[in-house]
């Protein structure tokens, strides 16, 4: 079963900053709901991500890979593939995002079009949950990404850092709400919230 997917959400952070944060991959894939970054080499990740679809709990195994970085027009191009880890089906996509300037002062818009194939199990519910299911894990990739980097604003001005324990929830795939408004924040924290840790070791 093919599907186009778009979707967007919002950094708060300007195109410039938002460019070498979203290409930090091994900080900000735990912020997407049930994902596990397991290994890092160049542009290739490898990892695990598990989602609920309707009454299916699905789990892949795979690898993405970056194909285009064009840092002039901010445009990346990701391929993924991956395998459930309990079942016969196959997943894989093409994903093309580009950062443009949003209507807030010193944020950005991150535009989000997928083409997706699936196989097996999902291909039974997929096409009419899809949209909504991509549309919520994508709102709370942006809540808990929002949360990392505008935890630095948070930082006590005596140099310590700053507790995380309030910063975003834990990812659920089960459960995950759209992302509020934003605000404006410093580029960078020091260290991720609950929501955006994982555990991952790098290739060698």
């Amino acid at each position: 079963m093919a599907i186009e997917l778009d979707n967007s959400f919002t950094v708060p952070v300007p195109p410039e900053q938002a460019w070498d944060v979203l290409l930090d991959v091994e900080r900000i894939a735990p912020c997407m709901p049930g994902a596990t970054v397991t290994s890092v080499s160049d542009d290739e990740i490898a990892g695990q991500v598990k989602v609920k679809l309707g009454p299916l709990s699905l789990s892949y195994k795979g690898t993405a890979k970056f194909i285009e970085k064009d840092q002039a027009n901010r445009a990346i191009t990701i391929e993924a593939s991956g395998k459930e880890t309990r079942g016969a089906g196959t997943a894989a996509a093409t994903v093309h995002a580009s950062l443009k300037p949003a209507d807030a002062e010193g944020q950005t818009l991150v535009a989000i079009h997928t083409s997706l194939n699936v196989t097996g199990r999902p291909a039974q519910f997929g096409r009419s949950l899809l949209p909504e299911v991509s549309g919520k894990l994508i709102g709370q990739f942006a809540t808990n990404l929002e949360a990392l980097i505008s935890q630095d604003s948070t930082a006590p001005a005596d140099g310590t850092t700053a507790t995380a324990e309030s910063a975003a929830p834990e990812a659920s795939a089960a459960r995950v709400t759209p992302p509020g408004r934003v605000r404006r924040a410093r580029p960078w924290p020091r260290s991720p919230p609950r929501g955006c840790r994982s555990r991952k070791t790098r290739s060698t």
